[in-house]
């Protein structure tokens, strides 16, 4: 569960540290308090996209961390997947935002990216905001539901591999099916290409060493008189001793004195050494004219070649390994080409059976689909008649479609909330307070199939009132039982069934806009409840009223 939230410099919010706790958290605050702001702190620290007009005025970054104990098993497992250990038994994820647009993550102390915090809140934390009952108003959305409730993650998963292979092999046979004239046309191009290529005899590397003979050439005079200098220098002319001559006078005279002063052998060995060395790099250096070509037909030659390879260039690519590799894809293309008819055959056979083979785990899938889709309609319906929805009727419209990734079926859910009306498309008929109560009801049908420990509802209220409100607060208390439930609300229904009750309030000093989140006692829930009731005023009836729902709930 989430155990600890510590939030600095996000909007209104300069520091705070919560500390949730098992069952039912509700948090509560007037409107612009900065309710908001802790669920939007979540999302960031979870890896969900955020924005740096997120951090408070004046702050140059931001920083949420979120502690989390007693993780389930599937959260370990990947966890450890992404390379990451847990600290006796506990969970670190730290992410600092700034102004520059720069994200720090850090998970139990090491650094990690923001798609790994994502990959790991998914498992952690599972946020039901207002928009997402609204996701009831697409019906693309509703074979999910389906789905989850059915169990299908792995056979969905084994139809998209068998599908995207299926696409593929369309995808080719597309691309092969060509007209003749085309074909011809294609075939008289691509030998062409290969012809001139052959004929050009390219070789990789080639362009470098051409260019470094042009230099030799173009620089011969130099280099044979630097040649020449350097092996007058070493080996001497009629004018002047060399260093070689040099060298060797000084070996033979400190041979003579070796036999008095022993200190001298070492020196003169490494003389005789250099001498060595030196009489090596002057047989180098002779040889080395020969390589030398003064002649300035092989320059042209080699400039002709150069032009060629740069002329193929812009045809082929850019550098010598890019024109080989076209040469050897222009090949292959010509061969599928010359082989058409027998080519396209095969990939007629290939992707007819990945499309059979695709259409059976399709109708399996739609099988199980239509098996599910009473069992879900009748649990929703019951959920939702314990919503103060008793008259409700679901109905779950399954139709046969071509493939797509998710298999053969269009799912819609129809509903009527009213004896005697039929069922229509959910946006046609469903309030505000509908959606979220059918929203609450469908989390409650699949929560057998989340492995999620923690569950986030931000203004599930919305739209209710009375008692549907206070149906909404039990059934929270009743989910909140086997995991831990976050809910911001509004209503002192919902607040009342709270285990745990944070206030969250703003304040304005030296006119700046500071928000505080407090956990409130006994006492200060029901001023608290007794505020939400009441308005501004707070009466003596509704301090009791608050005090009766608080006694209440507490014994639920």
């Amino acid at each position: 569960m989430l155990s600890n939230l510590y939030i600095e410099n996000i909007a209104v919010i300069e520091k705070t540290s919560i500390d949730f706790k098992k069952g039912l958290n509700v948090m509560t605050g007037e409107t612009g308090a900065g309710k908001s702001i802790v669920i939007d702190s979540i999302n960031a620290v979870l890896g969900n996209r955020t924005s740096k007009e997120l951090i408070r005025t004046g702050a140059s970054s931001a920083f949420v961390s979120a502690e989390f104990t007693n993780l389930s098993e599937k959260a370990i497992a990947v966890i450890d997947e992404a390379g990451f250990e847990l600290e006796d038994g506990e969970l670190l994820i730290q992410r600092e935002i700034s102004t520059t647009g720069k994200n720090k993550c850090r998970i139990n102390g090491r650094p990690a990216t923001v798609s790994t915090l994502k990959e790991i809140g998914v498992q952690l934390i599972n946020i039901h905001g207002q928009h997402e009952s609204y996701e009831l108003m697409s019906p693309e959305l509703h074979i999910s539901y389906i789905d989850k409730l059915a169990g299908l993650e792995s056979e969905i998963e084994a139809y998209q591999e068998v599908y995207k292979k299926y696409k593929k092999l369309s995808a080719e046979l597309k691309k092969a099916t060509v007209d003749e004239s085309e074909r011809e046309r294609k075939i008289d191009l691509l030998k062409y290409q290969i012809d001139e290529l052959e004929d050009a005899d390219l070789r990789d590397g080639e362009y470098e060493e051409l260019n470094e003979q042009k230099a030799v050439l173009q620089n011969s005079e130099k280099i044979i008189e630097a040649i020449m200098s350097s092996r007058a220098l070493m080996n001497g002319d009629e004018e002047s001793s060399g260093v070689l001559e040099n060298l060797q006078e000084i070996n033979s005279q400190l041979s003579d004195i070796s036999e008095y002063m022993s200190e001298v052998e070492p020196i003169n060995s490494r003389i005789e050494s250099a001498i060595y060395e030196l009489e090596d790099c002057l047989s180098e250096l002779t040889g080395l004219t020969d390589l030398v070509d003064t002649d300035g037909g092989s320059l042209d030659s080699i400039e002709e070649r150069l032009d060629l390879i740069y002329t193929l260039g812009k045809k082929y690519g850019s550098t010598i390994k890019e024109m080989l590799d076209f040469l050897d894809k222009a090949k292959k293309e010509l061969n599928a080409l010359v082989m058409y008819d027998e080519n396209r055959e095969a990939l007629i056979k290939e992707c007819d059976k990945a499309y059979k083979e695709a259409e059976k785990l399709a109708k399996a899938l739609s099988e199980k689909r239509r098996a599910t889709s009473s069992e879900f309609a009748d649990k929703v319906c019951e959920e939702m008649a314990f919503l103060d929805m008793p008259n409700v009727k679901l109905v779950v419209v399954q139709e046969k479609c071509e493939l797509n990734s998710l298999g053969c079926d269009n799912i819609e859910f129809l509903i009527s909330t009213n004896p005697g009306e039929p069922p229509k498309p959910i946006s046609k008929i469903a309030s505000g307070g509908e959606l979220s109560r059918m929203m609450l009801a469908v989390k409650n049908v699949l929560s057998d199939k989340d492995d999620i420990d923690t569950l986030i509802f931000d203004e599930v209220d919305t739209g209710i009132s009375g008692s549907a409100a206070q149906k909404v607060g039990l059934k929270l208390r009743e989910v909140s039982k086997s995991r831990q439930v976050l809910c911001v609300t509004h209503l002192a229904q919902i607040a009342a069934m709270g285990n745990s009750h944070f206030k969250i309030s703003k304040s304005v000093r030296d006119e700046k806009t500071f928000t505080k989140v407090e956990e409130l006692d006994h006492e200060g829930r029901k001023q608290e409840l007794a505020r939400i009731i009441g308005g501004t005023e707070m009466t003596k009836a509704s301090l009791d009223y608050a005090e009766e729902m608080l006694r209440a709930g507490e014994n639920i």
